[in-house]
């Protein structure tokens, strides 16, 4: 790996700064007072996003895509990382999934998906599965050439702007040595079909504007057509093709800790007491070092977690390696933030308590810290027959 960007890395990453800071900074106190993207708003950042041909960035050329590297696309989720996830949700980051798409599909959702023409959404979690996927009670029955799926899933996010969800389902299931164990299949499903529901979930304290909905199904049918992969083969999916979300998370978490931190250095060189900078007193200086030695850590962590992508080499401990540091990274900075403002960092006059709030989802979604700590030690401890 090459310690420094190319000349061409660089204007991506000042392209998509500039971006999120003239088109999306503007526009996240609404966003935060009254929880909704005007969709006038919405429409303009998708519009500005295509113009500037960054949407579906981490799609390929031989698509339609931009065809940027694992590399690039995380420099392009790092710098969308500043800015309100409510707002870059209109940049375009289609799931990558869709790759998976054969025959019609490709024109039916595939390619929409990457001109902008439909969104789409991922389902996996419910009720009563969460990180246990295989625990999941959404079932698709056969009956006749079609299949009938009944159940809930919750906390999806998109899902109110999908025009299709990509829904994982159980299909099956085997009789094993620990037990009983799901047999998974990736459907398309589209907005509006019958027995298909999209209603509001929850109202979280992190990402005001980036809602979680709730998938209803009663008796929904849904043809072969709609299978995304194989029959029975919705791990097989998962595992090509979900990386991406775990490295998102990590590359967005540090873009957001590198706007934090802006506020607590620019405020520990200007905030006075006792006659002098606060940055001057240990207590706040020794905080200031820190945060952007955790910073730059998880910072190269995760770009050298997509390089190995880039390189065809094994990463799944590398990414969950970065998707656990950089979202508890995170947390620390936005914590040492609001400390370094005091009791101000908790008022709403500034957006460090918005940061503090938006910081605590990413131990969770998209595979709790515990879950990242299971990858890596699995990783690690499985070669050696443990």
């Amino acid at each position: 790996m090459h310690f420094g960007l190319t000349d061409e890395q660089e204007m991506i990453v000042d392209t998509v700064r500039s971006f999120v800071e003239k088109e999306i900074y503007p526009h996240e106190e609404v966003v935060e007072r009254t929880g909704e993207v005007p969709k006038e708003i919405a429409d303009e950042i998708k519009r500005k996003t295509l113009d500037l041909g960054f949407y579906a960035s981490n799609f390929p050329e031989e698509v339609g895509g931009p065809g940027l590297s694992h590399l690039e696309f995380a420099l392009v989720e790092r710098e969308l990382g500043r800015g309100s996830m409510a707002l870059t949700h209109f940049f375009g980051r289609p799931q990558n999934i869709l790759m998976a798409c054969e025959g019609e599909q490709r024109e039916r959702y595939l390619m929409p998906a990457v001109r902008g023409e439909r969104m789409d959404a991922l389902a996996m979690t419910e009720p009563d599965a969460g990180s246990d996927v295989r625990g999941m009670k959404c079932t698709a029955k056969r009956d006749g050439g079609d299949w009938v799926v009944n159940g809930t899933k919750h906390f999806i996010s998109g899902a109110d702007h999908a025009d299709f969800v990509i829904v994982f389902i159980a299909t099956g299931e085997d009789q094993t040595d620990k037990g009983p164990k799901k047999r998974i299949t990736a459907f398309l499903v589209d907005r509006g079909t019958p027995g298909f529901t999209i209603r509001h979930g929850y109202n979280s304290v992190s990402h005001r504007g980036y809602k979680n909905m709730i998938l209803d199904f009663d008796d929904c049918r849904l043809p072969d057509a709609q299978v995304l992969g194989e029959v029975d083969g919705g791990f097989a999916v998962m595992n090509e093709w979900l990386y991406a979300t775990r490295i998102t998370v990590a590359t967005m978490s540090v873009g957001r800790a590198r706007r934090c931190f802006d506020y607590a250095l620019a405020h520990a060189a200007e905030r006075k007491q006792f006659g002098q900078q606060i940055g001057k007193f240990q207590g706040i200086s020794f905080q200031i070092a820190d945060m952007i030695t955790e910073i730059d850590a998880a910072d190269w962590l995760t770009l050298a977690s997509a390089w190995r992508l880039d390189q065809g080499l094994p990463a799944n401990r590398e990414i969950a390696s970065a998707k656990l540091y950089a979202s508890e990274m995170l947390a620390r900075v936005t914590d040492a933030t609001l400390q370094v403002y005091g009791g101000m960092g908790l008022m709403d006059d500034f957006p460090i308590e918005r940061f503090w709030r938006d910081a605590r989802v990413e131990r969770i979604w998209d595979g709790t810290s515990e879950i990242q700590r299971h990858i890596i030690s699995r990783e690690l401890l499985r070669p050696l027959g443990a």
